[in-house]
């Protein structure tokens, strides 16, 4: 039977009881405030649910992940970064990035990123836990993404693209960047063709869990702002 959060508590069931099948479903039930939120990613989980259902809780095995130094830059992509005219930023527009992503994509018309999943985030960017890259194209916002950061470990959620390579191109700065910082890592939740195009793998949880333990007490001091450019980004070692 599924555990229900007690709604007295930020507590959580070990992720070892997390299901087979569902891949990682492990709690249902709670709320989305955001110290449910912090302590849920502080345990390596994360809620992921569609209207009309109870907030689900999940701690997928394998996990899908990416260190930094080793995001994935095609020569193609390469190519669109040199040609393409574009600004890029953090966290100018942190509530159009996260309804961009809820928006209907061309191979469907529903979306889990809710009014409450929104209201949820945007309170924890207000926070300074949740931050957005955006990147512009004369002036309109044409891709981005938006995620969780606590200690050198970057929890992202969703990306979006409204332009060829847009959401590829905020990615690979967006490595870049959180490489230059000293980031140890990027969790990707859930592997997808597009994610592992750009160098993301899939690690046994456990791993995944050694890097909570080991990453999430450091404290990173840094603005966020972009400090590289192109030929950083673009540059192979």
């Amino acid at each position: 039977m599924l555990p229900w959060l007690d709604p007295n508590s930020t507590a959580f069931p070990p992720i070892s009881q997390a299901l087979d099948d569902p891949n990682g479903l492990l709690a249902a039930g709670g709320d989305l405030s955001a110290e449910r939120l912090i302590a849920a990613y502080r345990q390596g989980i994360f809620p992921w649910f569609n209207p009309g259902e109870p907030i689900l809780w999940w701690s997928p095995d394998p996990r899908c992940t990416l260190v930094p130094e080793q995001v994935h830059i095609s020569k193609s992509l390469r190519k669109a970064i040199r040609h393409t005219a574009f600004d890029i930023s953090f966290d100018q527009a942190f509530s159009d990035v996260i309804k961009a992503c809820a928006a209907p994509r061309n191979y469907s018309e529903d979306t889990w990123i809710s009014t409450p999943i929104q209201n949820a985030y945007i309170d924890l960017h207000q926070r300074g836990v949740a931050h957005s890259v955006e990147l512009w194209q004369n002036g309109e916002l044409t891709g981005g993404l938006y995620g969780i950061a606590m200690g050198r470990l970057f929890f992202g959620e969703s990306m979006f693209s409204r332009s060829t390579n847009s959401s590829k191109i905020a990615f690979a700065y967006f490595a870049k960047q959180l490489q230059k910082w000293g980031y140890a890592l990027i969790d990707c939740q859930v592997e997808n063709s597009h994610l592992t195009s750009l160098g993301a793998q899939c690690i046994p949880r456990i791993e995944f869990q050694q890097y909570l333990a080991q990453h999430l007490t450091t404290t990173l001091d840094h603005p966020w702002q972009f400090d590289i450019d192109k030929e950083d980004v673009v540059r192979t070692e």
